[in-house]
């Protein structure tokens, strides 16, 4: 059964996520056999993918060399608009102000305070995953942050309904950068996906050109693992 109504929506739920890749093709056969996905060119000039028949996550084609091969997680809005002008207030940046994509919604790009970046969806046509919580799709999104008390304030004013609200079951937490990373790392939103066993993915990532980045450590929300794929883009794997 799709998990795709907006119903289940609340401002500030992680509902999509997609990546930025140098080479499409090497996207759709790593992620492919990783995942199990399947995949749908789309008019917007991205490539759908597709679990069991449902969208779980877009790749796009880098289109500049010097921007990063990363994951980014939208969140959700009714109103991108509101929460960018909100996100500035708070101290925040917006890159990329709303803009329509297609008829399937409107999508912004914007940092917290610290400079990590995530994107806003604010939907048409498309809503959100049509699969979720299940091997091979969206589980998670881990902040790591440097200034863990800012990172509450902000996303705790700016999303309190999806992560603090009744009967809220929040998709997202956060975590000091040192207690996973070097202390070095730049602050960031780390996408999860979900796996029934940890190693035989691991194995996978491996034999298909990956590696891992952070072996498998203990979370509250299940055991996790850090993996970069054949491109660079960092994302975890998750058991629960």
């Amino acid at each position: 059964m799709a998990e795709n109504r907006a119903s289940e929506y609340t401002e500030g739920t992680p509902c999509w996520v997609d990546a930025q890749l140098p080479d499409l093709e090497a996207g759709k056969r790593f992620y492919g056999e990783l995942f199990g996905w399947t995949f749908e060119d789309q008019p917007t000039g991205t490539v759908r993918a597709l679990k069991d028949g449902d969208p779980v996550a877009s790749l796009a084609r880098k289109t500049d060399g010097r921007l990063p091969t990363v994951w980014t997680v939208s969140f959700w809005t009714p109103d991108a608009d509101s929460l960018c002008a909100r996100i500035r207030a708070a101290g925040g940046r917006v890159v990329a102000p709303p803009a329509p994509f297609g008829d399937l919604g409107r999508t912004a790009l914007v940092t917290d305070p610290e400079g990590a970046v995530f994107s806003l969806w604010e939907p048409g046509t498309a809503t959100g995953f049509g699969r979720r919580h299940e091997p091979g799709t969206f589980a998670w999104v881990q902040l790591y942050t440097r200034d863990t008390e800012t990172a509450n304030a902000f996303y705790g004013d700016l999303f309190h309904d999806a992560l603090f609200g009744e009967g809220a079951d929040p998709e997202f937490g956060r975590a000091p950068v040192s207690e996973v990373f070097a202390p070095e790392m730049p602050p960031h939103l780390l996408v999860h996906f979900a796996v029934t066993e940890l190693e035989p993915a691991l194995e996978t990532v491996t034999r298909l050109g990956g590696r891992t980045q952070v072996p498998p450590f203990e979370t509250s929300y299940g055991t996790a693992a850090v993996v970069t794929d054949n491109q660079g883009a960092s994302f975890a794997l998750l058991r629960r």
